[in-house]
């Protein structure tokens, strides 16, 4: 059995990308597993199936590098709405709908020459309360609360953007830090039962924000449009930006913006396609 996929990347977070309107994926757990390997299958990120939705223009379902499927990316959503126009899906609406594990998300496009180049998405309303986060912490919200992590006390803020986000503001430089280490002790440390994604962030002088991130089940990524969302909304609660003011975010595979509002998220950033294959199986 042959599947056709495009791979494509957000900022470097790339995904190969499979049109379930013309063909079915089996056991995509197992399928993401194997293709996202560097040495052993195509390299990626994960897998992600654009499927029909009788909710909106398209279905995307994630699934992590380890199999394990994920409720929202960021920067994969991008590529879905890019891969849609450019493959002539929507028509020529540039305002297209995405039903994800947490909810419909709709994206403005930006077009030139009859490509997309760029999208603004609603990500939807951050969620603070730690027990929809979910982080085991009382009270209202988790801003600037202290987490032991190998004998260091770390100060964390909990955001979920429908996956869940552990943001830590740092003095020393983030490229110095070991996160093949450092990593997995956040993604599995006991406060987080359904594990975590963990934003490294220093404030630059600009007011502009550079952060890694160690993501659950994938690793170290080049970028993470939900984590980039929580680092702006994380930022806003702790005083290093303001309210509705646009944010620009650095991640190692490019730059995003955030825009926290008392409503909702927004997020905007390109899409990029790489090359389309064929995979037997």
């Amino acid at each position: 059995m042959k599947l056709s996929f495009t791979k494509m990347h957000g900022c470097g977070n790339s995904y190969l990308y499979f049109n379930c309107f013309e063909q079915s994926v089996p056991n995509p757990e197992a399928l993401s597993i194997r293709l996202s390997d560097l040495h052993f299958g195509v390299g990626s990120d994960g897998i992600i199936l654009i499927s029909p939705s009788d909710r909106a223009d398209a279905q995307m379902r994630i699934f992590n590098a380890d199999g394990s499927e994920g409720k929202m990316c960021g920067n994969g959503i991008r590529c879905v709405g890019k891969y849609l126009y450019d493959n002539g899906m929507v028509g020529n609406r540039t305002t297209v709908t995405v039903d994800t594990l947490s909810g419909v998300k709709t994206l403005e496009l930006t077009v030139q020459d009859g490509k997309m180049q760029t999208a603004r998405v609603d990500m939807g309303a951050a969620v603070l309360l730690p027990q929809k986060i979910p982080v085991l912490y009382e009270g209202n919200s988790a801003v600037d609360v202290p987490i032991v992590v190998d004998e260091r006390v770390y100060h964390m803020t909990c955001v979920s953007m429908g996956n869940p986000h552990c943001v830590l503001f740092l003095k020393e430089d983030i490229d110095d830090l070991d996160l093949a280490r450092l990593g997995p002790k956040f993604e599995h440390h006991t406060l987080f039962p359904e594990r975590i994604n963990t934003e490294f962030v220093n404030v630059l002088p600009d007011g502009s924000l550079k952060m890694r991130v160690w993501e659950r089940g994938s690793g170290e990524t080049w970028a993470c449009g939900t984590g980039a969302c929580a680092v702006g909304v994380a930022a806003v609660l702790n005083g290093h930006a303001d309210k509705n003011s646009c944010i620009t975010v650095h991640l190692r595979g490019g730059d995003l913006t955030v825009q926290y509002t008392d409503e909702t998220v927004f997020m905007t950033g390109t899409a990029t396609t790489v090359f389309k294959g064929e995979i037997e199986i």
